[in-house]
């Protein structure tokens, strides 16, 4: 039986009219620190288009627990039409909507969170040295858009989770730069976090938590019926010594150099160095040390791996697996590689149930176009510039 409940929540989280139904088909994916997104179709009943409007929530239930919640993007794509080419009254709407985190997604880093946006600081960035990484992903989001930030910017019924204890210290300095992006540099630095919003009673709770490695129990590969497809690419890495260079400064000589190396991968295959623009004029609070160490870290994948798993009784997502967490996947070449759960997508129609998939790898491993990538890409590079 199929155990999914569709619920309208207006912003204030409040659930408006009674449980949808009728709907005739649902495509959502969550993915590790990236905002959601998802589509379901619906009968265009004049009490279901009466919910779906601008600034309302959708809710995915599934087996009773809550698998996403957050605004609806388009709230109303309707089509109607007589005849074998259009949609039989009452017509049809696809709803398209998102995660919190896409709300998140939204801001910016400002240089001081606590002045206006008249008052920004001309060159300053916003910054924290030698500090636990999860007191600065909870500090990033509180001072921009949660309950400590200006009143105009805070996101409605955003509140921090409970404190999790987890991450290692890192270091970091940022100045308009998207949010998101820069919480998922502090998470990559400070141990591989994983952050979350998630949807308690009435309130959206931002939460911070440490990844679970489960290599020794979840466990996919073709003979346990677990694994759809995966595609494996090993490759030299595009850089193992990140020479960095800090801000300019008035006096030449008092430029400060750092080298940051990945001495195994350079043994291993041989030694690529690359040229980093520091986001500081000195490492003082490790602010360059960081910056190779993120260059190394984009470049030092030599193993690319994509793998589409498949729900089943012994192993299900979101019961026994979550995003980010490390699990196992057996090739058919007799290799085992362990990766990161990237992504889960759910698919369900009335008819034929549901269909749930995981998407476990490197970071490459991902379904987003690649201009989708260059884009973000891009986006990370500026607002790494307008920090310095």
């Amino acid at each position: 039986m199929l155990a999914i409940q569709l619920l309208v929540t207006d912003q204030d989280l409040v659930v408006q009219g009674d449980p949808i139904d009728g709907w005739s088909s649902l495509d959502t994916t969550v993915r590790f620190n990236e905002p959601a997104s998802g589509s379901v179709v619906l009968p265009a009943y004049p009490h279901v288009m009466e919910h779906l409007q601008p600034g309302h929530r959708l809710q995915v239930i599934r087996d009773g627990e809550l698998w996403t919640a957050g605004p609806m993007e388009v709230p109303q794509d309707f089509a109607w039409g007589i005849g074998s080419d259009g949609e039989a009254p009452p017509g049809r709407v696809t709803v398209n909507f998102s995660d919190d985190l896409a709300v998140l997604a939204g801001y910016l880093t400002w240089a001081d969170p606590a002045e206006v946006w008249a008052d920004q600081p001309e060159a300053a960035a916003y910054s924290l040295t030698s500090t636990n990484a999860e007191t600065i992903l909870r500090t990033l989001v509180n001072l921009n858009c949660g309950p400590g930030a200006l009143a105009a910017r805070q996101v409605p019924n955003l509140v921090l989770g409970a404190v999790a204890g987890v991450g290692t210290t890192t270091t970091v300095s940022t100045r308009f730069e998207g949010l998101l992006a820069a919480c998922r540099r502090v998470a990559v630095d400070g141990g591989g976090l994983g952050f979350r919003t998630r949807q308690v009673a009435g309130q959206i709770l931002f939460e911070v938590y440490a990844p679970q490695d489960l290599t020794g129990t979840a466990r996919f590969s073709a003979g346990l019926g677990n694994l759809r497809s995966l595609t494996y690419k090993q490759s030299a890495p595009t850089v193992t010594h990140a020479l960095v260079q800090g801000s300019e400064v008035e006096s030449p000589a008092a430029r400060a150099f750092v080298e940051v190396s990945d001495a195994a991968a350079a043994s291993a295959w041989w030694r690529v160095e690359q040229l980093v623009s520091g986001s500081a004029d000195s490492d003082t609070g490790g602010e360059l040390t960081q910056d190779g160490t993120e260059a190394l870290a984009d470049g030092a994948q030599p193993v690319e791996l994509a793998t589409v798993t498949v729900d089943t009784e012994d192993l299900r997502a979101g019961r026994d697996f979550g995003l980010g967490d490390l699990v196992t996947v057996a090739l058919p070449t007799g290799l085992e590689v362990s990766d990161v759960v990237r992504s889960i997508h759910l698919q369900a129609t009335p008819d034929s149930g549901e269909h749930v998939t995981s998407v476990v790898g490197s970071p490459a491993a991902t379904s987003d176009p690649q201009m989708v990538r260059l884009v973000r890409e891009l986006g990370r590079r500026l607002g790494r510039i307008e920090a310095r």
